[in-house]
C-alpha cells in the first residue's frame, strides 16, 4: 500500500493528484524550483523538496534530482503528472531502480509509444520520407513530447528545411530530444481521443471518446466528453484501435490514444502514455477518479471487468494567461483576484490562488474549469455563464474568448467542429465585447467616487469643463451634480443610478446595469466582466520609440536569431528575424515592413522583459525622411 507519494510535477496537476491523495489518506511530497518557492502546489503538499534553479531543464526535467527528493522525503511512490518526465522511460526505470513505486506504464510501453515514429511503425503507419509538392501541406512534428511543441505546418516545399530545423530546435529544448518527422497534414479535421485504463490482470477499459478540436498553436483550449456526433461504427472502431494499441505493448495504467477524424475516416496520431490534461471530462461523465484508479492499478489491484456506464456530457475550458488578440502571447504578473463561481457540477482544477504571481518559466494555463450536465447544450450554456461571472484579475487572459467560443454557432453545432475553428473565427471572437463603453463609464464614475471620498469635492456654481477619463478606446465625460452625484455627458444616453468606489449602477435605454468595479495600481480596472486599461491624459515622451522598433511582445528568452542576420542587412516584410520562448510557447518576431535592419539588440540566451527593444527595421520611406 502506498503511504507517501511524490508528484514529479508542478502547478495544477500536482494539486489535483494531492487532492486524491488526501481523500485516500496518502501523505504528499512536492518538488519545486526557485521560481515556484511559494506556489500553490508547494503550499498544498505535506512536505516539499527544493530543486535549485528556475528553468525546467535544471529542475523539473532533472530525473536524478527528483528521485533523490523522493528518497529524502521518505516517499514510497512517484506520480509523474503530465509533461516534463511523464513519458520518459529512463526516469521510470530510475524510479523503480531506487525501490520506489512508479505510477505509470512499464518503461518498455513508454518507449514503444512515447516516440510517435515508433508508435506509427508499431501500427504499420510510415512517416513521409521524401516530401514532394504533391504531398503538401505536411506537418512537421516532434517524435517525443506533445502540447504543440516542435510542430510546424508546411505549405511550401521551399520552407520545409527551415521548419525542420526550427521544430528540431524547439523539440530538443522542450523534451531533450530533437527527433522530428513529417506526416500528411489533414486540413480542418476533428481531434478525437480515447481514454484507456489497463490493469496488470489483463483488463483494459476504453472510457469513451473526447473531442479536443478547439485548439490554438496545436494546443487544446476546449475539450469535451463524449465526442459529439460520431457515427456508431466509427466510434466503435476508435475504441477497438485504442485497446489493440494498448495490448500490443502490454500497457498498464492510464493512457490516451489520439486520432484525427476527417471525411468519416480516423487517422492515428499518437498514444500518450500518461494522464491527459483533459482527463476531468471523462471523470465527470463516468463518475470515476482516474488518479485513484492509477494508484490502485500500481498497487496491483484488479479493475472490475467493465467500466461504469457514462452519464451526461462534460466540457472543460482551459483558462490561460495569454492575449488571443496578440497571437496568443503569454502574459505574466500578479493574479490579484481569482474567483470562479462553483455552484452545481462546476469543478475548478488550478495551481493558482489570489495573490500568486504568474511567471515566465512555465505553461500559461491558470486553471481548468469543468462542468457536467445532462446534455451538451446545457453543459456549454452552464460553462459559458460560469466563466462570464468569473473574476480573474491580473494578467490578460482568454476568459472572454472562451465565453464567446462556447456560444459560437460553429461550436454549438457539432457538425461544424474542427481544428480550424480559431483560424476562421478569431477576429470575431476577439472583438470588443458588447457593453464595453458602459463598463468604461462605470469605471470612471467609481474612480470619481473614490477620489471624492479621499479628497472631498462637489458642486460648483461656476462650473469649468467636464471631467474626462479614458479607458482603452473609450473616453468618458462627466460632471458633478448638485446632489453630490454625477451626470454623464458622453457617451450619450446614460443615467447614473448610483455610484460608489466599488459598485456603479447605470440606466441605459430604460435598462439598469450593475457593475462591480475593481481597480489596481498597475492601471487595470475590472468593470463587470470587462478588463479595461486606464490611459493617462498625457503620454510620457520617454516612452516613445523610433519608427520600425520591434518590441518584445512578452517576457521571455531569445532562443534563436535568423542565421547570418546582421545590422545593415536588407530584410523583407514578414521575414522571421528572431524567436522568443516563454511559458512553453515559441513566438516568432518578424520584420514589420521591408527595409534595413539598423539595430539588433537580441542574442540567443538573452532574457527580455515585455516591451524591450529587440531590433529596428528602418523602412524605405523612413530612410528618405530628412534628419
Amino acid at each position: 500500500m502506498i503511504t507517501s507519494l511524490l508528484v514529479a510535477n508542478r502547478g495544477e496537476i500536482a494539486c489535483r493528484v494531492f487532492r486524491t491523495c488526501r481523500e485516500l489518506g496518502i501523505s504528499t511530497v512536492a518538488v519545486y524550483s526557485d521560481a515556484d518557492a511559494d506556489a500553490l502546489h508547494v503550499r498544498a503538499a505535506d512536505t516539499a523538496v527544493r530543486l535549485p534553479g528556475a528553468a525546467p531543464a535544471e529542475t523539473y526535467l532533472r530525473g536524478d534530482l527528483v528521485v533523490k527528493a523522493a528518497l529524502a522525503a521518505g516517499a514510497d511512490a512517484v506520480h509523474p503528472g503530465y509533461g516534463f518526465l511523464s513519458e520518459n522511460a529512463d526516469f521510470a526505470r530510475a524510479v523503480t531502480d531506487a525501490g520506489l513505486l512508479w505510477i505509470g506504464p512499464p518503461p518498455a510501453a513508454i518507449e514503444a509509444m512515447a516516440s510517435k515514429t515508433r508508435a506509427k511503425e508499431l501500427l504499420g503507419i510510415a512517416p513521409l520520407a521524401d516530401v514532394t509538392e504533391a504531398d503538401l501541406p505536411v506537418l512537421v512534428k516532434a517524435a517525443a513530447g506533445g502540447g504543440g511543441r516542435g510542430m510546424r505546418i508546411v505549405r511550401e516545399l521551399a520552407a520545409l528545411p527551415e521548419e525542420l530545423k526550427a521544430a528540431s530546435a524547439e523539440a530538443a529544448s522542450a523534451f531533450g530530444d530533437g527527433e522530428v518527422f513529417v506526416e500528411p497534414y489533414v486540413e480542418n479535421g476533428r481531434h478525437v481521443e480515447v481514454q484507456l485504463l489497463c490493469d496488470t490482470h489483463g483488463t483494459a477499459w476504453a472510457l469513451g471518446t473526447r473531442d479536443c478540436s478547439l485548439q490554438r498553436r496545436h494546443q487544446k483550449v476546449i475539450e469535451e466528453a463524449p465526442a459529439p456526433g460520431l457515427p456508431a461504427a466509427l466510434e466503435a472502431s476508435l475504441l477497438d484501435t485504442a485497446v489493440r494499441a494498448a495490448k500490443a505493448v502490454g500497457y498498464v495504467g492510464a493512457g490516451t490514444v489520439e486520432f484525427l477524424v476527417a471525411d468519416g475516416r480516423a487517422h492515428f496520431l499518437e498514444m500518450n502514455t500518461r494522464l491527459q490534461v483533459e482527463h476531468p471530462v471523462t471523470e465527470e461523465v463516468y463518475g470515476v477518479d482516474l488518479v485513484a484508479l492509477q494508484l490502485a492499478v500500481a498497487e496491483g489491484r484488479a479493475l472490475p471487468p467493465e467500466p461504469p456506464a457514462p452519464q451526461g456530457h462534460a466540457i472543460e475550458a482551459r483558462l490561460y494567461a495569454e492575449d488571443p488578440a496578440r497571437e496568443w502571447a503569454p502574459q505574466t504578473g500578479v493574479l490579484h483576484r481569482f474567483d470562479v463561481p462553483g455552484e452545481g457540477r462546476v469543478r475548478v482544477d488550478t495551481g493558482y490562488a489570489s495573490g500568486d504571481a504568474v511567471g515566465v518559466h512555465y505553461d500559461p494555463m491558470l486553471a481548468k474549469v469543468i462542468v457536467h450536465a445532462p446534455t451538451r447544450a446545457e453543459a456549454a450554456r452552464k460553462l459559458a455563464h460560469t466563466l462570464e461571472r468569473a473574476r480573474v484579475h491580473g494578467p490578460v487572459t482568454n476568459r472572454a474568448l472562451l465565453v464567446a467560443s462556447l456560444r459560437h454557432p460553429d461550436y454549438t453545432s457539432p457538425e461544424a467542429l474542427d481544428t480550424g475553428f480559431y483560424e476562421r473565427n478569431l477576429p470575431a471572437l476577439t472583438a470588443a465585447p458588447d457593453g464595453e463603453q458602459y463598463a468604461a463609464v462605470a469605471a470612471a464614475l467609481a474612480a470619481a467616487a473614490a477620489h471624492r471620498g479621499r479628497f472631498g469635492g462637489g458642486w460648483r456654481n461656476l462650473r469649468s469643463q467636464d471631467e474626462t477619463r479614458t479607458y482603452g478606446d473609450h473616453e468618458v465625460h462627466y460632471r458633478p451634480t448638485r446632489d453630490g452625484g454625477h451626470q454623464v455627458t458622453a457617451p450619450e444616453g446614460v443615467r447614473v443610478v448610483s455610484a460608489s468606489p466599488d459598485r456603479v449602477r447605470l440606466e441605459v435605454a430604460g435598462v439598469v446595469r450593475d457593475f462591480t468595479v475593481d481597480a489596481y495600481g498597475d492601471g487595470t480596472v475590472y468593470s463587470g466582466p470587462h478588463r479595461l486599461t486606464s490611459r493617462p491624459r498625457f503620454t510620457d515622451p520617454s516612452e516613445q520609440t523610433a519608427p520600425g522598433s520591434l518590441l518584445a511582445p512578452m517576457p521571455g528568452t531569445v532562443v534563436r536569431v535568423a542565421d547570418g542576420l546582421a545590422v545593415g542587412d536588407r530584410v523583407t516584410a514578414g521575414r522571421p528575424l528572431l524567436w522568443l520562448e516563454a511559458m512553453k510557447m515559441e513566438h516568432r518576431v518578424t520584420a514589420p515592413a521591408s527595409g534595413t535592419l539598423t539595430a539588433l539588440h537580441a542574442a540567443p540566451g538573452r532574457q527580455v522583459e515585455v516591451g524591450a527593444l529587440l531590433a529596428v527595421v528602418q523602412t524605405e520611406a523612413t530612410e528618405e525622411d530628412p534628419v
